[in-house]
């Protein structure tokens, strides 16, 4: 069964999700996959390019009804509109308003929210969505948490 996660009080969500990237790469994870929409995508592969001077985190943005190269096949992190474009991932990172679709395909999932009160009430349903389908829920406050 899916394990999903919650990690909440998160100042901000895309450069939290740039070091969340980070990180499953440097502990060697096979594969993740980001879905949000698309708006948020593009502004999550700029921030992948720039939010660290020093590293590069590989991806590929995979726009609906794309078909990715197979030179690009392998890479690490998928940017997808819709879960399952990245179902071959174990990981789904979901930045969207509405419940993952598709995401018990995935081994983990992981819910990043804001402090924004409007962002907060859209993760609350999803949390409903998840647990009403007995999903158990792992919950992660960051805040005061170095970044």
């Amino acid at each position: 069964m899916t394990e999903v996660q919650f990690h909440f009080n998160v100042p901000d969500r895309l450069l939290y999700a740039c070091r969340l990237l980070r990180k499953a790469l440097r502990s060697g994870a096979s594969g993740v996959a980001v879905s949000a929409p698309v708006a948020t995508l593009t502004r999550l592969d700029r921030a992948l390019w720039t939010f660290d001077a020093q590293e590069f985190i590989p991806h590929v943005l995979v726009r609906q009804g794309a078909l990715v190269p197979a030179r690009l096949k392998r890479t690490p992190i998928w940017l997808v509109e819709r879960a399952e474009q990245g179902a071959h991932h174990p990981v789904l990172v979901h930045l969207g308003e509405e419940p993952a679709v598709a995401f018990e395909s995935f081994n983990r999932l992981i819910e990043i929210v804001s402090t924004d009160e409007a962002e907060r009430e859209t993760a609350r349903r999803r949390w409903k969505h998840y647990a009403g389908r007995g999903y158990a829920l792992q919950r992660f406050d960051v805040a005061g948490t170095p970044s």
